[in-house]
This record gives C-alpha cells, sequence and structure tokens, in this order.
C-alpha cells in the first residue's frame, strides 16, 4: 500500500491519532512493536494559528518515528488552511483532515464529525458546496505532502452518507481515506458496522487506499479485517492504551509488558526535561507522568488484578517518578502471586 510516495508495505496497521494518548513517547514505542504509520496527537486549527504554545508542541515529531501524520480539526476554512501550512514546515509525512471526531467540544462546534450533519441533498447525494468539502479542496491546493482523511459513516443512520462521501473526497483531491464503522450519533457505543466500509473499498469508481478503523482490538482482528472487508490498512484506537505491544506479533511476558511501561515513564520524563519546562519551573518529572498514567490506568496488563480501582486511583495520583514505579513493581508482585486471575 501506498500514500503518495510512502510505501507502507503490505497490511499495514496504524496507530490512530488520540488525545491526550498519542504523544511522541507512546508513539515511538508503538513504533518498535511494528506500527506502520502513527499520528500525532489531533491538533486544533484555530489553535495553531493563534500559536498556543500546548498545541504547538504536539508537532513535535522525531525521525525514529517516521512515517508520521499530523491531523488537524476544524470549522473555519482560512484557519484549516492556515494550519495546514503550519503543520507542513514541521515535517510530518501525511497531514490528516478530522472530520470523524464525535465528542462534544468538537463536533458540537461543528468541527469534527460535526461537519458531517446535513450535508446530504433531499436526494441522497453529497451537497457539493459542503464547507467539508471546500475545506478539502483548499488544503490540498496548499501544501505539497500528502493530504489524507478520517470520517465517519455518517452524521446519524438516516444520514449514511460515506459511500457518496468517500467518492467527493476522492474527487477533492486526498490521497487516503480512514473510515470509522459508526455514526457520530454513536460516539464509541454499540458495534463498529464494516459493511459500509467495505462497500467503499469495492467501489470500482475508488482508487485511494481506503483504511478500516473501529473495534479492531487486535493483530487477529485486523486480519479480519483485511480478509473480509479488503481494506488497504486498518487503524487501532482505543485498544492501545497502555497497550503499545498491541502491534507486535510476538507475545511478550508479563514481565517484558510492565519493563515497556516503566520504560515509556522515563522515555516521556526524559522528553518533557527541555528548556521551555524549566524556564516555566514546571517539573519534568510530573509533565512526564501526566503523560503516562492515563495508559499505565487503563493498561490491560493489570486486569488480573483483585479489586484494582484503588489502585488505579493511586496511579492517576502519583506525582513522582520513584512512587509510580512502586505502584508497577507491586503491581507487578501481584500478579506473580495470582496467577489464577490472569
Amino acid at each position: 500500500m501506498r500514500i503518495g510516495n510512502i510505501d507502507l508495505g503490505e497490511r499495514p496497521v496504524f496507530l490512530a491519532p488520540m488525545e491526550d494518548v498519542t504523544d511522541i513517547g507512546f508513539r515511538l514505542l508503538c513504533k518498535r512493536f511494528g506500527a506502520s504509520m502513527v499520528y500525532t496527537e489531533f491538533v486544533s486549527a484555530e489553535a495553531l494559528v493563534r500559536d498556543v504554545k500546548s498545541t504547538v508542541n504536539k508537532l513535535k515529531i522525531a525521525d525514529e518515528e517516521r512515517p508520521v501524520g499530523i491531523q488537524i480539526y476544524g470549522r473555519d476554512i482560512d484557519a484549516m488552511v492556515e494550519a495546514a501550512k503550519i503543520v507542513e514546515q514541521a515535517g510530518p509525512d501525511v497531514i490528516d483532515l478530522n472530520f470523524g471526531c464525535p465528542v462534544k467540544k468538537v463536533a458540537g462546534k461543528g468541527a469534527g464529525a460535526g461537519m458531517l450533519q446535513n450535508i446530504m441533498l433531499p436526494d441522497g447525494s453529497i451537497n457539493p458546496d459542503a464547507k467539508l468539502l471546500e475545506i478539502t479542496r483548499k488544503v490540498v491546493d496548499a501544501v505539497r505532502v500528502p493530504v489524507t482523511a478520517k470520517t465517519r459513516l455518517g452524521w446519524n443512520h438516516e444520514q449514511l452518507c460515506i459511500t457518496s462521501l468517500a467518492e467527493q473526497l476522492q474527487d477533492c483531491g486526498i490521497r487516503a481515506l480512514t473510515i470509522h464503522g459508526r455514526t457520530r450519533s454513536q460516539m464509541y457505543t454499540g458495534e463498529a458496522d464494516w459493511t459500509l466500509i467495505g462497500e467503499v473499498k469495492r467501489n470500482p469508481r475508488i482508487h485511494i487506499p481506503i483504511i478500516g478503523n473501529g473495534d479492531i482490538k487486535s493483530l487477529s482482528d485486523a486480519d479480519r479485517a483485511f480478509d473480509t472487508y479488503g481494506v488497504d490498512a486498518v487503524m487501532i484506537g482505543r485498544a492501545t492504551f497502555g497497550c503499545p505491544w498491541i502491534f507486535s506479533r510476538q507475545e511478550l511476558t508479563l514481565d517484558e509488558k510492565i519493563d515497556v511501561l516503566e520504560e515509556q515513564l522515563r522515555i516521556n520524563i526524559e522528553r518533557c526535561d527541555t528548556e521551555e519546562i524549566r524556564k516555566s519551573k514546571k517539573s519534568a518529572e510530573l509533565c512526564g507522568i501526566l503523560h503516562t498514567r492515563r495508559h499505565l490506568a487503563a493498561s490491560p496488563v493489570f486486569k488480573g488484578i483483585p479489586n484494582f480501582r484503588e489502585t488505579r486511583i493511586q496511579m492517576l495520583r502519583a506525582e513522582k517518578k520513584d512512587d509510580l514505579i512502586a505502584i508497577l513493581e507491586n503491581c507487578r508482585e501481584r500478579l506473580r502471586s495470582e496467577p489464577l486471575h490472569q
């Protein structure tokens, strides 16, 4: 599979862009374990244009994680175009347009999946003047890096627009399309419906790669998606939380998994030890912990621990590296001594 000149090999599996999840430390680990392409946290176009430092910092990428994409979202056409130009200067391999985020603070303001509302005409076709299409056309024209898009099946089950929308987006010049198998109204509830994703892929008029997303929890799930729906790539999102080894076909031991989580903590603390952090008088240690502890609390590694809730709370409250490492080591010992709960 290729996106532009980027060769991603056969049956590539991607790490989805997720806010407060896909920071650089996590991306580097996912890449090490076999992710074919990774994405930064999605970033607000308006915040980039206003030069909000916390948003600009999300554009930092490392050569070791390539190929890497940066995803932007917004509802204003000019801001999205300007943001794409800013992102291009950061040197990503791909710029992705977020037309799929369902959360209220994004979609409720008309960005992300909010772009899918009322874009269908009474005859079921896509409004050619839809802002989503105008943004896509203008961003594609504004940058040289390949532009891709990620969206959903539609706003709700009465407005399933993806089969027509995919063709329209292709005509706008995108180089690949990721489809999450839910509507915006579903948010993340119910099961992802891949039938329409497969229908888009089988459309003889579609010649760009189609990437499937939704309810992929393992490489076995990814294999079934490739076999059943013929997609060109598969993207994994929420199942990666605290589980960067999900991209590996080699099974890690319990000890190896906990070692990886401790390494993620160390990487994030080291990455946070910057002049900017020091000038702000913030602690690199706490910064790194904040980047990591959500992953730790969500990691499937600890599901074998009875009454884990209290330990999870301790993880989410820890503000010192040594304290967090001690909690992880305690978990390691509890899992070793209670193997029947695995």
